[in-house]
């Protein structure tokens, strides 16, 4: 593929040095535009992209000294060259323009060879400053790619802290809610249809799912097959954690019911919620994953692998942190792996109270302690 000629701006208010320039540039294979004072010139330079501007010094309307100011002022037209060539034989007139920016100083009459030697010196820069800028701009554009799917990875503040150079991060949190959802009968579904139907459907509702942890400000930490699992309260502490979790549950609900199975039959969910301490951290050296442990989380599990078809059921421990907001139906006792016997409850919906019945809720809440 033949290269496109560079674009060079020759500035004169003098015709037969322009007419000297031009026939000069030609035969140097270079695409040439003529500009007869300052003014012209930064219109032309607006206008088209140029790769070297030549610019006389002593013109009338705007002088070089004004167009060179002009140009070093503008970011889209600073890094263009400026080869000065002008009648002024003067140290400060060459200093002033070397100071302002221009890459080199020729006085007139100009030397055609010298001149040649110049504007190759000033291309090759521009040239070499062009495909440095392609370069930046690309790694700029790989790094932004690379930030994306590590926050896609990780959450941001951690993210961050990895980046600064820190080689293990864990953390303890002692106040947080876990939920965990889970297909019912995924194993006979996953029989039933096709790899590529699968993950299509399991992409649409874990989109969807995702869209309402954004909704909620909360933190999704991973999906295990059939299983998706969140966290409000971390990487950042907040007061509303089980609340926005509680929300999450009910928005979940509300999503994967829009989705249908070939057969017709609604796609069903058991969701899981615990709330207590955990520990937090980062795993792996060469695949990232943020992950966390604890008795809480474990409990969470088992709240939706044993709880109800199409219901959220939830511990003792998020019950007291959500009665005053959300209404409940006991469940009751029932005996949790790994844990005895517990009382669950299954969450149905927010209250929605008035003035007299919020200022009671707070008031018994600060008695509970």
């Amino acid at each position: 593929m033949t290269e496109a000629p560079r674009r060079v701006l020759a500035v004169d208010d003098n015709r037969v040095n322009r007419i000297a320039l031009s026939r000069l540039l030609g035969r140097l294979g270079l695409s040439v535009t003529l500009a007869e004072n300052g003014q012209q010139a930064l219109e032309h330079l607006k206008d088209r992209p140029f790769d070297l501007l030549l610019l006389d010094i002593v013109m009338p309307e705007m002088d070089g000294y004004e167009v060179l100011r002009r140009l070093k002022q503008d970011r889209q037209l600073r890094d263009i060259p400026v080869i000065v060539i002008s009648a002024i034989d003067d140290m400060k007139s060459v200093v002033k323009c070397i100071e302002m920016g221009a890459e080199d100083y020729l006085p007139k009459p100009f030397d055609p060879v010298l001149l040649r030697a110049r504007i190759d010196a000033s291309l090759e820069k521009k040239r070499l400053r062009d495909q440095e800028q392609e370069y930046l701009s690309q790694l700029q554009i790989e790094r932004e790619k690379a930030e994306k799917l590590l926050l896609n990875i990780l959450p941001r503040p951690v993210a961050e802290r990895l980046k600064a150079g820190q080689t293990v991060i864990a953390d303890h949190f002692s106040d947080v809610t876990v939920l965990f959802a889970d297909i019912v009968n995924f194993t006979r579904l996953s029989t039933n249809m096709s790899p590529t139907k699968l993950v299509v459907m399991l992409n649409e509702v874990f989109s969807a799912f995702d869209a309402c942890t954004l909704r909620f400000g909360l933190e999704k930490i991973k999906t295990v097959g059939d299983e998706y699992m969140v966290v409000g309260g971390l990487p950042i502490a907040r007061g509303d954690h089980a609340e926005a979790i509680a929300q999450m549950a009910l928005c979940m609900q509300e999503r994967y019911k829009e989705v249908r199975l070939e057969s017709g039959e609604p796609l069903q969910f058991r969701i899981g919620i615990n709330s207590g301490p955990v520990v937090a951290g980062v795993i792996g050296a060469s695949k990232f994953q943020y992950d966390l442990w604890g008795d809480t989380v474990n409990v969470a599990s088992r709240m939706a692998s044993q709880g109800l078809v199409d219901q959220i059921q939830v511990t003792e421990s998020t019950y007291k942190l959500l009665k005053h907001r959300f209404r409940f139906e006991k469940r009751g006792v029932i005996s949790v792996k790994g844990r005895g016997e517990m009382t669950t409850y299954l969450l149905r919906e927010p209250v929605v109270v008035g003035a007299s019945e919020e200022r009671a809720a707070v008031t018994e809440i600060a008695r509970s302690g």
